[in-house]
C-alpha cells in the first residue's frame, strides 16, 4: 500500500492546504485491516458525519419498522381535544387534514378547545450551541414534539425588472398575511455576482431579505425556521378543522398531558423509520436527525446519552466522539476518523446493514452525492455521508472497488479557509486513488 500512501499523502500535503488539518482513515471493510491512516485518532469536527453515528443509534434501538404517532385524544364529551405529538419529522398539512377527517367522521362538530401537548418553554426547542444564522435558517429549525411542515417556512425569490428587488412569492399564501419583509434586495446585471442572504427576527415574524440576483435568472427556493412551532401547529390546526366544518372556539398548549386510557379518537402514524432514514442521510436533512434522535429519551440531553449508550454496547469507543446535537450543525460536536469508520463496519455486520446502506447517499445517483463522481469509476459503487461547515468538509462511507475488496473509510478536513470546492475536490481525488486499488 506504499502507493496508497504516497498518492493520499501528496493531495493533502498541498500548499494550499498548509494550515488545515485532515484525518483519514480507510480500512477494509472485510478484514477491519487498516490500509491508510492519518490523524485518525484525533478530534475533528464531523459537520453531518454526525449523522452516520446518531442514526446508526436510532437503527439499532429502534429497528427499521419502528413509526412515530400523533394522536389526537377527547375528554369525556369530547368537547376538549388534545393533539399529541412525538416529534414526527415528516409531519405536513396533509397528516393534519388526515387527522381532520378522522374527527369529522367521528361527527365532531364543534370543540370548546383544543391543546397541543408540547414540551418545553421556547428556548428549549433551540439548540444552544448553533450559531445564529444556522438557527434562523430552514434547515436550523428547531425541534419540539408538533412539528410541522419541517418548521419551516419556504419561499422563492424571482428576479424582476434591473435594480428592482427581487420578489417575495411565498410557498404558502397565507404567509403573506402574517410576515413581514424587510427587502433589501436588488435584480442585478449577469456581470455582477449573485448571492442571497435570508434571516428572521427571533421574537417576531419579520423576513430579512438580502443579495442579488441575475435579470431573466431562475427564481431560488429557501426557507427560514419559524418562531413558534408549536402554536404555529395549533392555528394551522385550527384552520384545517374549520374548513373541515369542525368549530374551534379557543387554542391552547401544555406540557403536563397525560392521555387517558380511552384510545385516541384519531392518529396518524410516520412512515417507517428505514424510509425517515433516507430523508435524514440522504439529503441531510437536520430536523430529521434531531427528531429522530429524540425518540431514544427527551429532553434532548437524555437522548443524545442514549446514543452512546447504543454506540457503546454496538462497540464503538465513547472517547472518540463527543456529541453536542444529532445532526452536525453544531461546532461543538468532534469525532474521530476512527468513531465514523468503526461505527461503518459494526453497522455493515448489523441485522440492520443493508436498512442502513440504503440511507446513504450514492455517488453520481441520489441525494448530496449525486452530482459528484460522475462518468468515474466511484459512481454507482460510494454509499456515503457528506458534510460541510464554514470551514469543513467530510465524506465518509463505503466504497466498492471492483478489483479490490470493500471499503470503509472516513475522510474529515478542518480548519480551511479555502473555498469549499477546493477542498470538495480534493476529496473526492482521495476517493479516486480508492476507487484504483488492486490485488497484488
Amino acid at each position: 500500500m506504499a502507493n496508497l500512501s504516497t498518492e493520499i499523502n501528496a493531495i493533502i500535503s498541498r500548499p494550499e492546504f498548509a494550515r488545515s488539518r485532515w484525518g483519514i482513515l480507510v480500512s477494509s471493510l472485510n478484514t477491519s485491516d487498516t490500509l491508510y491512516r492519518h490523524d485518525a485518532e484525533k478530534y475533528f469536527i464531523p459537520a453531518s458525519n454526525v449523522k452516520l453515528l446518531t442514526t446508526a443509534a436510532v437503527l439499532q434501538r429502534l429497528t427499521p419498522n419502528y413509526r412515530i404517532r400523533t394522536a389526537v385524544y377527547g375528554n369525556g364529551e369530547r368537547t376538549q381535544i388534545t393533539v399529541s405529538g412525538r416529534s414526527d419529522p415528516s409531519f405536513s398539512d396533509t397528516q393534519l387534514q388526515q387527522l381532520a377527517q378522522q374527527l369529522q367522521q367521528q361527527g365532531i362538530q364543534q370543540v370548546s378547545q383544543l391543546i397541543g401537548d408540547d414540551f418545553a418553554p421556547q428556548e428549549e426547542t433551540v439548540n444552544p450551541t448553533w450559531d445564529w444564522e444556522d438557527v434562523q435558517a430552514g434547515y436550523g429549525a428547531p425541534i419540539n414534539r408538533l412539528i410541522l411542515n419541517q418548521n419551516a417556512i419556504s419561499f422563492r425569490l424571482v428576479p424582476q425588472a434591473l435594480g428592482e428587488p427581487l420578489r417575495v412569492e411565498w410557498e404558502n399564501p397565507q404567509d403573506n398575511e402574517t410576515w413581514q419583509i424587510e427587502n433589501q434586495s436588488a435584480t442585478v446585471a449577469t456581470t455582477e455576482r449573485e448571492f442571497i442572504q435570508v434571516g428572521r427576527d427571533l421574537s417576531q415574524p419579520i423576513l430579512r431579505v438580502r443579495g442579488q440576483l441575475h435579470i431573466g435568472s431562475d427564481s431560488e427556493t429557501t426557507s427560514i425556521a419559524v418562531t413558534d412551532p408549536a402554536n404555529r401547529f395549533l392555528s394551522r390546526f385550527q384552520q384545517i378543522l374549520q374548513a373541515s366544518g369542525i368549530t374551534v372556539q379557543q387554542t391552547s398548549l401544555t406540557a403536563q398531558f397525560t392521555p387517558l386510557s380511552n384510545p385516541p379518537l384519531a392518529f396518524v402514524d410516520s412512515p417507517p423509520l428505514s424510509e425517515l432514514l433516507v430523508e435524514t442521510n440522504q439529503w441531510s436533512n437536520n430536523i430529521y436527525a434531531e427528531a429522530l434522535v429524540r425518540q431514544l429519551g427527551e429532553p434532548d440531553r437524555n437522548a443524545l446519552s442514549q446514543v452512546e449508550a447504543v454506540l457503546t454496547q454496538l462497540g464503538v469507543d465513547p472517547n472518540s466522539y463527543q456529541l453536542a446535537d444529532a445532526s452536525g450543525l453544531s461546532r461543538q460536536n468532534l469525532a474521530s476518523p476512527e468513531a465514523i469508520v468503526r461505527s461503518l463496519q459494526l453497522m455493515a455486520r448489523s441485522p440492520y446493514a443493508q436498512v442502513y446502506r440504503n440511507s446513504l447517499a450514492v455517488a453520481a445517483e441520489s441525494g448530496t452525492l449525486r452530482n459528484r463522481f460522475r462518468q468515474t469509476p466511484v459512481a454507482g459503487n460510494l454509499q456515503g455521508k457528506t458534510g460541510s461547515l464554514g470551514g469543513v468538509m467530510a465524506l465518509s462511507g463505503y466504497l466498492e472497488v471492483p478489483d479490490f475488496e470493500p471499503l470503509a473509510f472516513s475522510i474529515l478536513s478542518n480548519h480551511s479557509i479555502l473555498p469549499q470546492a477546493n477542498t470538495r475536490q480534493a476529496i473526492d481525488e482521495i476517493v479516486l486513488v480508492l476507487s484504483r486499488l488492486r490485488r497484488c
